[in-house]
This record gives C-alpha cells, structure tokens and sequence, in this order.
C-alpha cells in the first residue's frame, strides 16, 4: 500500500481535493465506504492568514477526519509558509500544494497550473512550505503533466518534479491532463507511466478520467502508479470506493447501488451537511450533490430535474422521499455510465 511521509493508506483509492465539493460532510461520506485517506477543497493561503469566516471553518479540522490533507494554493512563496504551518498546527495530516488547478480566474492571479510554467516560483513555493512544516507533516504536490503539450512545458514539469522531490516532498499527485486542455480530451495516462519509472520507489498518485472502479484498478495497472486519487468520480457516487476495495481484493465487482442503498447514503449526507453547515446553506449545498446522485436512479433525468428544482431544504427531503422510496416498484437501477452530463467537462473545479 502507498505511503506518505509516515502515513500508510490501507487502500490505495484517495478522495481528492474537490473545489466546492469536498467538505466534511462530503469526507466523512467517502471514509464511510471505504477511502482510507481524503483531502480538503483547495483553500487560497490568503484566506488562511485573514482572520474570518474562512479561517475559522479550514482551521476546524473533527476528530473523526483523519487522516485529511490540507490542498494549499497561492502565489505568494512568503504566504505558503505560515498558512501550511496553520494548517499543520490546526491537525491536518498532510499538507498538499496545488500546481494543477486550470481554473482560469486562477491562472488570471498565478496561481494553481500557472505556476507550472514557473519552475523557479514553484521550487521557491516548495522549499518554504517544506522548510516551515516538513519536520511535522508530510509535505505533497499536486501537478498537471504541463501547461501545454510543447517540449518546454514538459521540461518546466520534469524540473519542478524532480526539485520537489529533492526538496524532501513525500507523494506527488499527476493529472494526466494539461492545464490548457482544462477537463477537455482524455488524460493521458501514458505521462503518468513515463513519470512513475522516473521517479522509482517514489509515491506518484494518478488522477485524470477515474469514473469507475475498473478504470481506477486499470490506470494502476497500466502505468504502476502506486495509488490514484478520484475527483469528480466520486461525487454523488461514494459506492466507487467500496468498488474499488472489491476489484483489488479480486472479487466481483459489487452490483449498483439499489434503491434503498441510495436513500440511506443521501441521506447520511444531508443529515451531516445539517450538521455542519446548518439550514439554509445545507439545502444549497445537497442540491448540487443531488444533481449527481440522480445518476444512479433507474430514471435519472427526472430526478435530475426535481433536484434541480430544489430552492429549500424542504423541497430536498420532498424529493427524497418521493424518488427514493424503497417500497416503489423501480425499474432496475444500472450502473452509472462514464462522468454523465451533469459536471461539464470545462467546469470551474480546481483539485479534479
């Protein structure tokens, strides 16, 4: 099983950093069936050094939500620092830079994947983090295989690689994707070959077009990737990680999720999204997991519809009840296919 710094996973299946997705609730979900390790939605260091409301909440690490990584990302060297050793301090596990992020009001303020194409930047960025926390927590990176598919940008990639490693980072997380090419085109898993024989014994998690349990076990497969971090698979589809647990374990893959199966799970999520962010925001918050969720139900785009119509938390528990009712004669439930329409593949998501 993958290490980081002194963390063993005991499954090698990550929930990833999810820019509006991943929050406790959403954690605490995935952990339930199966994933052994989760990351924070990508805080911005600025937020992390203002006192307010944003502080308070990434500061707020349950004792329940361990081990968790903290996804940092700025463009400040002098402000990764302190923010990593908040972090660190506040309990999170892991501490994770994002060089990934093709978000384009991102990239607009330097931040995210534009600093793939700062090698020097980056490594400074690197080097104050590891310099503040590596003592205490491991230290991680999160990269797109470049900017752009020109020969520069691979070599900018190979250079911050390799200067991080050095540098004492424990795990790096690759997106076979580029940041120019955003969530467009397949992610090519055959970078992430290339960059795991680089590296050797070196931790390297894959990401980039893991919708399914097969396709987790296959990337692995292909490339020896010592674990893969799943992102946008993962949302409203927590079933994924048990999944994949089976597949490795070499039994059958589990049949989709019934009925009764889905209530039970969306139900666990709204009732801890209640708990965390309290009515109304949880209504606001469950409405777009809800979205997803639809895509396991045997008639999806009616259920998609009524989540999508959704405007209180009232309204959600109606439609709970009314499509999840377990006692309904349902067509059979199919196993979600692909990503589904739901998340467009240029979505403003920073961590997928």
């Amino acid at each position: 099983m993958p290490r980081i710094g002194p963390i063993r996973l005991e499954t090698p299946f990550v929930q990833a950093a999810l820019s509006g997705y991943s929050d406790l609730p959403m954690r605490r979900l995935a952990r339930k069936f199966g994933a052994p390790y989760a990351l924070n939605e990508v805080m911005l260091d600025k937020l992390i050094l203002q006192p307010g409301k944003h502080r308070d909440e990434y500061l707020d690490v349950a004792e329940d939500d361990h081990p968790v990584g903290g996804q940092l990302m700025g463009a400040n060297p002098d402000e990764f620092a302190p923010a990593a050793f908040a972090l660190a301090e506040a309990g999170y596990d892991v501490i994770d830079i994002n060089f990934g992020c093709p978000v384009r009001k991102v990239l607009g303020r330097c931040r995210g994947g534009f600093l793939l194409s700062q090698p020097a930047t980056a490594l400074h960025i690197v080097r104050k983090v590891v310099d503040a926390v590596g003592g205490i927590r491991p230290v991680t990176l999160k990269m797109r295989r470049g900017m752009d598919d020109s020969p520069e940008s691979e070599r900018n990639f190979f250079e911050i690689l390799d200067g991080a490693l050095a540098l004492g980072v424990s795990a790096v997380t690759v997106h076979g994707r580029t940041v120019q090419q955003r969530y467009v085109g397949p992610s090519r898993w055959t970078f992430l070959e290339r960059v795991k024989r680089h590296v050797g014994s070196r931790t390297v998690l894959g990401s980039g077009d893991l919708f399914d349990a097969e396709a987790c076990l296959r990337m692995m497969d292909q490339t020896g990737v010592d674990g893969v971090t799943i992102a946008r698979g993962c949302i409203g589809n927590p079933w994924i990680f048990e999944e994949c647990r089976a597949l490795a374990s070499g039994l059958a893959l589990p049949p989709p999720p019934s009925i009764a199966r889905q209530r039970a799970a969306i139900e666990f999520h709204w009732a801890q999204a209640l708990e965390v962010h309290k009515s109304p925001l949880a209504g606001k918050i469950m409405r777009k997991f809800g979205i997803k969720y639809a895509e396991h139900h045997p008639l999806a785009l009616q259920v998609r519809d009524a989540f999508i119509a959704v405007k209180t938390p009232a309204e959600f528990v109606s439609v709970l009840e009314e499509w999840y009712d377990p006692s309904v004669d349902w067509p059979p439930v199919r196993r979600r296919e692909g990503h589904g329409d739901l998340i467009a593949a240029g979505a403003d998501m920073c961590g997928g």
